[in-house]
């Protein structure tokens, strides 16, 4: 007990630390888009990346996550005479929830890793100083790009998202008999454009989250090769813990409570 006291205490300190230090990275990075000196050629980079590099991966988790929401749904609404609701509640499902929390999950760990591992490499190959003797600001220089890269094309993503998701959703349905009039219907009488705004809005939150947090431990990495490999691991982890929790505040605010 004496003991676990204190190590309670460091791990608070560890991670207000570390989100005190994310905080300052993207507010810099943030600041920087409009006054600092960045690399538009980095930018178009990074852009493809993080959008052209992830669609085969995001394809196949939202097609494959549509048809599982079917397949768990679509016997309870045939027992219930309700198939006439199973394509809205499955669009739904995917552009409020599945689509932005899957596409950043899987963003944060194919892209997150990479871009600590890149900016904990040039820490320990010392081209963070270099940058430095230069005049350049690291955290605009290198941030900025990845800032922006991850804040455009995670909406871009999700939006492609949906469309493969649903559609996934409604092979597996019309496989089993369900009339693709019927599903369409469905769909345009339950989802409202707030949701798919909403649904965008916290991809976009999601990419500056998992920008955030890769530069911010590339930047914290210790040195050598174990720095870096521990500065990558660290960025999934928190790029996947700020996503979930991030999901839970905007769920609240954009779509909690009932609606008259």
């Amino acid at each position: 007990m004496l003991n676990l006291l204190p190590w309670i205490g460091r791990q608070a300190i560890e991670l207000f630390s570390t989100l005190g230090f994310f905080f300052i990275v993207g507010l810099r990075a943030f600041a920087g888009t409009f006054t600092g000196t960045w690399s538009k050629g980095d930018l178009f980079e990074q852009l493809e990346r993080v959008g052209v590099g992830s669609v085969l991966v995001v394809s196949i988790t939202s097609a494959f996550t549509g048809m599982v929401l079917a397949v768990q749904t679509l016997d309870q609404f045939v027992r219930f005479g309700a198939t006439g609701y199973i394509g809205g509640v499955i669009a739904l499902s995917m552009v409020r929830e599945m689509s932005p929390v899957l596409t950043g999950l899987v963003v944060s760990g194919r892209i997150g890793a990479a871009m600590a591992a890149e900016i904990g490499s040039m820490k320990v190959t010392e081209q963070i100083d270099a940058l430095r003797t230069f005049g350049l600001d690291p955290h605009v220089f290198v941030g900025v790009p990845r800032l922006l890269a991850g804040l455009i094309m995670l909406p871009v993503l999700t939006l492609f998202s949906f469309v493969i998701g649903i559609t996934g959703g409604f092979l597996y349905v019309a496989a089993h008999g369900v009339n693709a009039h019927l599903f369409r219907r469905s769909v345009e009488a339950l989802l409202a454009p707030s949701d798919i705004y909403g649904g965008l809005l916290k991809a976009a939150v999601f990419g500056v989250l998992i920008a955030v947090s890769a530069c911010g431990q590339g930047f914290m990495a210790g040195q050598g090769a174990r720095g870096v490999g521990t500065a990558t691991t660290k960025a999934v982890v928190w790029g996947n813990m700020l996503i979930l929790v991030f999901n839970y505040v905007l769920s609240s605010m954009l779509f909690g409570g009932i609606k008259g």
